[in-house]
């Protein structure tokens, strides 16, 4: 079964390929680093981004960027944006669902805290 086929089965949310998200792990700072390991929740951390599938199976991630980048900034200075951005992943085109008129894209979901983009759909802000 494709990751689109899981999380539609799973969820009803035709043509998302995957959940992104960023977390922050707690760490003591290195020698003479300053803030940058300091994060805004007030400690120093290390930030683990990582994009899983419908039975929440990592499939991708990437570890160690400094507590103080957010996670959209660690998202954007990843290789995975590479990847989406210059189409090398093998992600199909879009394609029609049932009920639209519209071609869909395959889409990755994620939090707020990441940058809309058209394979990165986001919760919608008012």
């Amino acid at each position: 079964m494709t990751l689109s086929a899981e999380f539609e089965a799973k969820t009803n949310f035709p043509h998302c390929i995957g959940a992104l998200d960023g977390k922050h792990v707690s760490i003591l700072p290195p020698p003479n680093s300053g803030s940058l390991y300091y994060n805004y929740k007030h400690y120093f951390s290390i930030v683990l981004l990582a994009l899983v599938d419908a039975n929440c199976r990592f499939i991708y991630v990437d570890i160690g960027e400094y507590g103080r980048v957010s996670d959209g900034g660690v998202f954007n200075n990843s290789s995975l944006v590479q990847a989406l951005e210059h189409n090398t992943l093998n992600i199909p085109p879009p394609s029609d669902v049932p009920n639209s008129q519209d071609p869909l894209p395959y889409v990755i979901v994620a939090d707020d805290a990441f940058p809309l983009k058209k394979y990165l759909m986001k919760p919608y802000s008012l």
